[in-house]
């Protein structure tokens, strides 16, 4: 077996801050964040958020958190879509299980649900072929990576387009590899007729249910 690495998400600073300066922990249980054990492979898991605008959200475990892009029009499995990813806080690694009610009132008051997780694997190189760890990758501003997910799988990159010096707000772009596993025509279904992988429960489901607030599927 593959030697176990620790997430460390518990410092005083470190970079769930923003994430927990956001959220009122006394009347949520939303996941504060701490240290975990992670597998040999990092994870990944795509939330569809019904908030006050509709929207993918993308997640990809980098340094243990979770590395956060907001996508309006989901990820594509067609490499002629260039999905606009907008980056939102660090989450800690316990979101990925997240799925439920978000209180009215509270920050990103709405319903989630789990669309896609699985595992990535990390694929940028330097010029001479070696191997760019993955938050050095992205903090130049461009990583690909291969997803296994249930639904989105093979070659994907993200690309810095905008921002990154504090001059502006950053902006970047998902996109598909032209791979064996593309697909023409290839974006997520109607965010209100998906289902989730974790509970094959639609968002209205999940509303529904009022056990189903602040609480995860799976234990």
């Amino acid at each position: 077996m593959a030697e176990q690495r620790k997430r460390e998400s518990t410092g005083s600073g470190g970079t769930l801050r923003t994430y927990r300066a956001k959220r009122h922990f006394d009347r949520t249980a939303e996941p504060r964040g701490s240290a975990e054990e992670g597998g040999e492979h990092p994870l990944f898991v795509v939330q569809i958020h019904d908030a006050s605008t509709m929207h993918f959200d993308f997640r990809l475990e980098v340094d243990g958190v979770l590395k956060s892009w907001s996508v309006p029009k989901g990820p594509s499995s067609d490499p002629h879509d260039k999905r606009l990813a907008m980056p939102t806080e660090d989450h800690p690694l316990e979101y990925r299980d997240f799925e439920g009610v978000i209180p009215a009132g509270e920050y990103g008051g709405g319903t989630v649900i789990v669309w896609d997780d699985g595992t990535y694997r990390p694929l940028s190189h330097d010029r001479r072929g070696r191997p760019v760890p993955f938050g050095e990758a992205l903090r130049k501003g461009h990583a690909s990576f291969r997803l296994e997910g249930s639904k989105l799988r093979g070659g994907y990159a993200l690309t810095r387009i905008r921002g990154g010096d504090g001059s502006e707000r950053e902006a970047w772009l998902l996109v598909k590899e032209d791979d064996r596993l593309a697909r023409q025509h290839g974006g997520p279904p109607d965010p209100r007729r998906a289902r989730s992988a974790r509970s094959g429960r639609t968002l209205r489901q999940v509303a529904e249910h009022p056990e189903a607030e602040w609480r995860s599927d799976r234990s």
